[in-house]
């Protein structure tokens, strides 16, 4: 019975610590992602928005969100930097739609 208790609280305090540990890292993320963020940066925010930075502050960010339309944000909402595809990446995307229509049944292929 001695040796019940001491477990019981060992395992309450390790999923804790765990849990605050990963959140940690995850914060730690966050804030170096704003920290990193600069004009002209495509982004995402946590509603699922895409748009450029055109302004930063301490603690917002003008986003556009359109030609010509600019809009407030806290920073904290921007998720992630979304990466500009690299010309490799759409040549590789030409090519698989060039062999997507190859099989087509528009290009006089037949399926049996």
């Amino acid at each position: 019975m001695e040796l019940l208790f001491p477990l019981l609280i060992l395992a309450l305090l390790v999923p804790t610590f765990l849990g605050v540990r990963r959140q940690k890292k995850e914060m730690q993320k966050v804030t170096a992602l704003q920290d990193s963020l600069n004009v002209g940066d495509r982004v995402a925010t946590t509603a699922g928005l895409h748009a450029t930075i055109t302004g930063l502050r301490d603690d917002t960010v003008d986003l556009e969100i359109a030609p010509g339309v600019v809009t407030e944000w806290s920073r904290l909402v921007i998720r992630e930097r979304i990466e500009e595809p690299t010309e490799t990446d759409d040549l590789d995307s030409i090519s698989l739609r060039k062999d997507d229509n190859a099989a087509s049944p528009e290009s006089g292929a037949t399926e049996h």
